[in-house]
């Protein structure tokens, strides 16, 4: 049985950092893309960014590019999310999710492009 387990969120003020974690167990994540996705309140849950299984080619929408980074040690079977210069329209539970496939969807970071989901964690972006 697998399981990915997400850390790392929290309450952070406009302008800060925080780094996410996702920890996979149960599956090697050397074969498949990997995601981070996000969902506010009320609001449909959106991608944030995707890594190809080698972490040769990464993924992320306009509302986040240049500030989140996305970086994946396979050895570890784990995947990050660097999130610097935050904002408060960044907050949300973010999930990371497991793509059957190596590679990111050419149709953009869709959730339903990815089969394997954690619990999420909560970030909170707030003064």
């Amino acid at each position: 049985q697998f399981k990915i387990v997400e850390s790392g969120g929290g309450l952070v003020q406009p302008g800060g950092s925080l780094r996410l974690s996702c920890v996979v167990s149960g599956f090697t994540i050397d074969y498949y893309a990997m995601g981070w996705f996000r969902q506010a309140p009320g609001k449909e849950r959106e991608g944030v960014s995707c890594i190809s299984s080698s972490g040769g080619t990464t993924d992320y929408p306009d509302s986040v590019k240049g500030r989140f980074t996305i970086s994946r040690d396979n050895a570890k079977n784990t995947v990050y999310l660097q999130m610097n210069s935050l904002k408060p329209e960044d907050t949300g539970i973010y999930y990371c999710a497991a793509r059957g496939w190596d590679y990111c969807s050419e149709y953009g970071i869709v959730p339903g492009a990815f089969g394997s989901w954690g619990q999420g964690t909560q970030v909170t972006v707030s003064s």
